[in-house]
């Protein structure tokens, strides 16, 4: 089909007037089925505009250069350059690869078309809701599984996106993982020999999390390579210290067409201790990783002490690692050269996830209980959120599954607040969680005043604050790491593309929840990547988020 469009509602249902010329018989929360080609006159130049700024937006939130990107898809930075202009044509095809080498979902066919939701907004919520286990510490219990020759186990992990793609790449390699019935118990068995030759590599694209794989390979393989994602190229804040820790195990690594090409030489070992350069907990739990193969004593200073990087330290433990100074800047870790047990972990529950649930109960000004608060990961965000004169309570501590990590119930109760007298930033542990930075900007909107929130550890994300003005808010972008937020907000309905990155993207959703009439937030992939059926807990509360797909 050439120079025209074909556009099929599915039976009963409407097509989006948006998307297909003449009126739109009624409005139906369906799917529809929609056959064209890219060039014909339905996609006009306002179209490839706004496609091409997506993409250009998405390209820009991997850290990727047009070049990067032209290389990747196989054609020239020139090309790169008019597609983001809006003046390439485009074919469905060409579109799908793009996709693929952003991480972000521009089209799909058929029922598996971007996942969008539809908001009603302005009602309160109420009752209980059991805050889900930590995404961070999945992925680096996924990557970690890869030290052990038994069977791991995993106990109520979070069935998300991220997990997913872990999984398929882990797969890919060799080893064997199942979920257990009617559970979200996942079974991992790994082969005598992993087959790193036969990577998923467009799954191993998709997450950042690759990196991780390092540490837990160095000792198996002399020589390897792993695919990476578009924005880790050597040198970069957040590859750098990497590489530069686990030189010290004998790791030498290049990057080269989108691979890390690996040597590791076994006869190198830290013959000092490893000082990071920077405090991050990817790295952090990447040295941990190589240190728990080494049959020797690894000491790892300025060490993150975050959460994931805890339940890392406790899972080790059950391998048979002896580690001191967990929950301290100094880990000293006393290695295995060989790990063959069958072990069982249950990684604890996610603070960011808590903090997520807090600000919807906030922006909605409502009571709901959460349950299961790791509370030591996120007490300087309750003791800001205290300064700006809210109220809660909480039950006594308990133990996590985990036998480690301490948890509470809290209970939200509603009333005024008032912007902060100094600015909102992030710290490492025990500081304000980096990730939880965002959600005090919609909080922000809520409260009387100007709150100041500065995101000095990402370029660009602060940007994506900037969204909420599509929904009411009112946001001034400084530069690209500090926004002034104006409180309170009269919020109203919208429809808006979700940002690529998550925690923004998730703030967006709160924001609608308090926007009376139907919003729209599309393609939310990015949010289902880190929250397990967000949509549907929160409908539990009260909330009306419908999950529809258009494509």
């Amino acid at each position: 089909m050439s120079g025209a469009a074909r556009v099929v509602p599915a039976p009963g249902y409407t097509i989006r007037p948006d998307l297909a010329s003449g009126p739109s018989e009624r409005r139906a929360p369906v799917c529809i089925y929609l056959i064209y080609e890219l060039e014909s006159p339905l996609v006009t130049q306002t179209y490839l505009t706004r496609i091409g700024g997506l993409i250009r937006d998405a390209r820009r939130h991997k850290g990727m250069t047009q070049s990067e990107l032209a290389e990747l898809l196989g054609t020239s930075q020139s090309a790169v350059a008019r597609i983001e202009q809006g003046r390439q044509n485009l074919s469905l095809d060409t579109l799908a690869k793009i996709g693929d080498a952003l991480d972000s979902e521009f089209v799909s066919l058929g029922h598996s078309g971007p996942q969008h939701l539809r908001i009603v907004g302005g009602q309160k919520l109420s009752g209980e809701i059991d805050v889900k286990t930590s995404k961070n510490a999945a992925v680096a219990l996924l990557c970690a599984s890869l030290l052990n020759r038994g069977r791991t186990t995993l106990r109520n992990l979070a069935r998300i996106e991220e997990v997913n793609r872990i999984l398929e790449v882990l797969s890919s390699i060799g080893v064997r993982t199942r979920w257990l019935p009617d559970s979200n118990d996942l079974e991992i068995v790994p082969p005598a020999r992993l087959d790193l030759d036969g990577i998923d590599v467009a799954a191993a694209r998709r997450t950042r999390t690759v990196i991780m794989f390092l540490g837990p390979l160095l000792h198996e393989h002399d020589g390897f390579r792993l695919p990476y994602a578009g924005g880790c190229d050597l040198g970069t804040r957040t590859v750098e210290p990497h590489l530069s820790a686990l030189s010290q195990f004998g790791l030498e690594v290049t990057a080269t067409h989108g691979f890390y090409e690996a040597r590791s030489d076994r006869t190198i070992n830290p013959g000092r201790a490893i000082v990071l350069t920077e405090r991050g907990d990817t790295v952090t739990e990447n040295v941990l990783m190589a240190a728990a193969r080494y049959e020797g004593e690894t000491v790892i200073r300025n060490a993150s002490s975050n959460y994931m990087v805890q339940d890392l330290c406790f899972f080790l433990e059950k391998l048979g690692v002896r580690i001191e100074g967990i929950g301290t800047t100094t880990l000293t870790v006393h290695g295995r050269a060989t790990i063959d047990v069958d072990v069982e972990y249950s990684p604890s529950e996610d603070p960011i996830e808590a903090m997520s649930l807090i600000a919807a109960a906030v922006v909605t000004d409502s009571s709901i209980t959460i349950r299961r608060v790791p509370i030591e990961f996120i007490e300087i965000e309750l003791a800001t959120l205290e300064g700006m004169g809210m109220k809660y309570n909480l039950t006594s501590e308990y133990v996590s599954a985990n036998g480690k990590t301490r948890l509470v119930d809290l209970t939200t109760i509603p009333g005024p607040l008032k912007a902060p007298t100094d600015k909102i930033h992030p710290m490492p542990f025990p500081g304000l969680n980096i990730d939880n930075l965002p959600f005090f900007a919609l909080i922000g909107a809520v409260a009387e005043g100007s709150t100041m929130i500065h995101d000095w550890v990402y370029e660009n994300r602060a940007i994506y604050l900037t969204e909420l003005t599509k929904v009411g808010g009112r946001v001034q972008l400084l530069d690209p790491h500090r926004v002034i937020v104006e409180g309170p907000t009269r919020w109203r309905a919208a429809e808006v593309v979700c940002p690529p990155a998550l925690r923004p993207g998730v703030v967006i959703l709160l924001a609608m929840l308090a926007a009376p009439g139907t919003s729209v937030l599309r393609n939310v992939y990015v949010i289902n990547r880190g929250y397990e059926d967000l949509a549907e807990r929160l409908n539990r509360l009260g909330a009306t988020i419908e999950v529809f797909r258009d494509i």
